[in-house]
């Protein structure tokens, strides 16, 4: 299949290893030059000529509009355009809109897992599809993760992925406070994941942060500034259904005091670091 990938960013120049390995012709696009990825392609109309298949891991919704109306004249007349960034649900139906008055079908189609989920191919994408467009992605998107799972039309997807991320926020930063809590009181993080292992609050995401933790390591699998991005967007989409979310609110203001320290292009596991700051 012809496929051309826009944006190299850490799961992006991950995809774009395996979409290559798989056998695919793959042209790739980034807003700052990444000579070293596969089909790496300075311009952006001649990344998007004749694709099939167009998979957008850009960072927001402006950047995702932007690369959506400059690529749609050089796509093939049939493509799809699946967008894998999380952005608010009202921008997913107005370039979804863009998308289909140029004739090509969109992909509702955010995913979750970090870093060692792309390389393991196992990330989990949520489909949104009104056009009949995912029988198109699927041999692509299959071997790139452990399971694609439909949840209707176009922007329910992208509403399921936003109330994950507040999961997971949430979760984290129960954990960090708890941590927090036990340092405080003379017990280390050692002794704090000792007791996690044979405690129901244990999780996925305790395992898979507990290294960073303990070794220090803020390095992105994903970052402060794009987890406070989606907190900002859940919080929005659930005012506009008139629906507070106090606990979450919370859990923003916290990131909104990392990202003002500058943690912004750290691991969220760097959250752990204002626990009990002003």
């Amino acid at each position: 299949m012809r496929i051309a990938l826009f944006g190299l960013g850490i799961i992006g120049s991950i995809w774009a290893r395996h979409i290559a390995a798989d056998g695919h012709q793959l042209t790739t696009w980034n807003r700052s030059a990444k000579p070293d990825a596969p089909g790496f392609t300075a311009d952006i109309g001649e990344a998007a000529d004749g694709a099939e298949l167009a998979l957008i891991v850009v960072a927001d919704g402006p950047a995702v509009r932007e690369v959506v109306e400059r690529i749609l004249p050089r796509l093939a007349p049939t493509a799809v355009v699946a967008v894998h960034a999380t952005i608010a649900v009202a921008e997913v139906l107005e370039i979804a809109a863009l998308v289909r008055a140029a004739g090509r079908r969109y992909l509702d189609m955010p995913f979750t897992g970090s870093k060692p989920a792309a390389e393991a191919r196992h990330n989990v994408f949520y489909v949104g599809d009104d056009d009949g467009a995912f029988a198109v992605a699927q041999p692509v998107h299959s071997r790139l993760s452990q399971a694609c799972l439909p949840f209707g039309g176009v922007g329910r997807a992208m509403a399921m992925k936003l109330a994950m991320n507040l999961c997971i926020a949430g979760t984290f930063q129960a954990m960090a406070e708890g941590l927090a809590a036990a340092e405080r009181a003379g017990l280390d993080a050692d002794a704090f994941f000792q007791a996690m292992d044979r405690n129901v609050a244990r999780s996925g995401l305790v395992d898979l942060k507990r290294p960073k933790l303990l070794a220090r390591d803020r390095s992105p699998q994903f970052s402060v500034k794009h987890m406070h991005k989606d907190l900002r967007l859940v919080l929005a989409l659930a005012a506009s259904h008139g629906l507070a979310l106090p606990l979450t609110a919370g859990v923003e203001a916290a990131y909104a005091k990392a990202e003002a320290r500058g943690f912004g292009d750290l691991d969220f596991s760097a959250l752990v670091d204002v626990v009990g700051s002003d």
